[in-house]
């Protein structure tokens, strides 16, 4: 067992977070007991006069959906606060430093170990957030493609939070103000995953629903889940016009004059078989963007301890 126990700086970064470490795993164990909970309320008032399990549940999740939401920034603000930029700062690191310690392996026992303790617990809170998701899924507001249930269902929070990991391990390096470190991490972190996030939907081509003009609203015909993009109306020649180009010109959705020889209505959408293909990319994406800043944060530690 000894062979297995921790050593060197791993051992003083547990030791050091051991509160942290306890904190996260007690707040993973609650929530699991939370969501079981739940989930049985929600069997046993389901399809009754007072079905308020069912709708404690479903604000219960709006939470979850939030939090998983802003997780990847409270990771990069403790990685760059506490663990990085608040050593630098009091000059603690130099103890590590004095007992044959490299400064590489100062920090890569920092983020191992973090990373050891947020990818299982990211993972665990993924599955109690589907444990829940399952009694709500696809009614509104917890469709596939909602930007919570998106992130909180997927690979692509591993993703992010391994992109905070080293955001957090850059910024800490360069601010070395513990304050100042974990609020511009929170917001580099954000700001990125936001951009991402922009760009989500353009990563797999959509699929395009066409109809007749007459037929009224083509949406009618689109899946429930389906994320819904683009939308207007065909010309003969295969260009499109805007929705209203036929109503600014006559007042009637179904009626165009002759000049804009419209023959029919389109909508661009993603139907939920695209959740996994638009996931795997995103995810690798981040994991790209998570290896850079990582590589520039060892970068950093080498110019500076030369």
């Amino acid at each position: 067992m000894s062979t297995l126990a921790l050593k060197g700086p791993y051992w003083v970064t547990v030791r050091q977070y051991r509160r942290t470490l306890w904190l996260v795993a007690g707040g993973v164990l609650l929530g699991l007991v939370s969501m079981v909970w739940l989930r049985y309320w929600d069997g046993q008032t389901v399809g009754t006069n007072q079905d308020t399990g069912h709708a404690v549940l479903r604000v219960v999740m709006d939470w979850a959906s939030t939090a998983m939401l802003l997780l990847p920034l409270f990771v990069g603000a403790f990685v760059a606060g506490p663990m990085v930029a608040r050593e630098l700062e009091s000059g603690t690191y130099k103890l590590a430093l004095t007992q044959s310690v490299s400064p590489a392996r100062w920090l890569g026992s920092k983020l191992l170990t973090a990373g050891a303790v947020i990818v299982p617990a990211t993972l665990a809170l993924i599955g109690v957030y589907r444990l829940g998701w399952g009694s709500v899924a696809g009614t509104w507001s917890f469709l596939w493609h909602e930007p919570g249930t998106y992130v909180a269902t997927g690979p692509v929070l591993v993703a992010q939070v391994l992109l905070a990991l080293g955001l957090g391990a850059l910024i800490g390096q360069l601010i070395r103000r513990t304050v100042t470190a974990m609020a511009l991490t929170g917001l580099v972190t954000g700001l990125v995953v936001f951009v991402v996030g922009q760009l989500r939907w353009s990563l797999v081509p959509v699929q395009t629903l066409t109809g007749p003009l007459t037929e009224g609203n083509v949406t009618a015909a689109l899946p429930a889940s389906s994320w819904q993009g683009d939308s207007g109306l065909i010309t003969a020649s295969g260009d499109r016009l805007p929705s209203q180009a036929c109503w600014d010109r006559t007042e009637q959705w179904n009626v165009c004059p002759a000049d804009l020889n419209v023959v029919g209505q389109y909508w661009d959408h993603h139907p939920s078989s695209h959740y996994w293909p638009i996931q795997l990319i995103e995810t690798g994406i981040v994991l790209a963007l998570a290896a850079l800043a990582l590589y520039a944060a060892f970068r950093v530690l080498r110019a500076r301890h030369a």
